[in-house]
């Protein structure tokens, strides 16, 4: 199964009128964003367990990384309620489920060779870091040889100037409304724009949280 697998074109997806599909897992449902492959694949995904639904034990060869965006997810190793941001390395194998269910932001086979680190980080209690423009806070997750992965907070009428990516770049909205001179994307979008692609963002009254990767669509190739 191949979805949105051009990834020199850019993709925005107002999440909340996709549907949600079975997985082979009874109680998980999948919303797919991109896709190469079909049960094993290359992928990000909005994923919904529903109470007591689980799925079995299996292996991450090319990892995972998750957002936990509604509930608590859970597996052998913790439980992790909503804003745990988590990245299980390549060759890393678990168990999931959910107690009283959750919804989760999921990318699998997306890590860089050597990268290896597990990580778990509460955002709801991490740091807050000044950005380059007033009115941006930075919450860094992750980095890795050029690609890039932390949460933004704009504060409302919040302007940041023309810029690249050349390695191209990936947000989820998480909260509020974000804006560039292409449109507006409210909670619930997600958007990955190709290498070499540019936008002046914004934010008007309502303000937005984000979350964005960079550097990492050079990967595809």
């Amino acid at each position: 199964m191949n979805v949105n697998n051009d990834f020199s074109t850019k993709v925005v997806i107002d999440t909340n009128w996709l549907r949600w599909v079975e997985s082979p897992a009874r109680g998980v449902e999948r919303k797919f964003l991109d896709r190469v492959g079909n049960e094993v694949a290359r992928a990000s995904s909005l994923v919904r367990y529903a109470a007591k639904s689980s799925f079995a034990a299996h292996k991450h060869e090319g990892g995972e990384e998750i957002l936990v965006l509604e509930g608590t997810f859970s597996d052998e190793n913790g439980d992790y309620p909503a804003g745990t941001y988590l990245r299980n390395p390549p060759d890393s194998f678990h168990a999931p489920y959910s107690e009283d269910g959750c919804t989760i932001f999921v990318k699998l086979r997306q890590f860089r060779a050597g990268d290896s680190a597990t990580i778990r980080i509460n955002t709801t209690s991490a740091s807050w870091y000044p950005g380059l423009v007033t009115g941006l806070m930075v919450m860094p997750l992750h980095e890795f040889e050029g690609v890039s992965t932390a949460l933004v907070r704009w504060a409302p009428n919040t302007l940041f100037r023309t810029h690249v990516h050349p390695g191209g770049e990936e947000i989820f909205v998480l909260e509020g409304v974000f804006h560039d001179e292409a449109g507006s994307y409210p909670a619930g979008t997600w958007i990955r724009s190709p290498r070499y692609s540019q936008h002046e963002p914004f934010t008007r009254t309502e303000g937005a949280t984000i979350y964005v990767k960079t550097g990492h669509l050079d990967d595809e190739l």
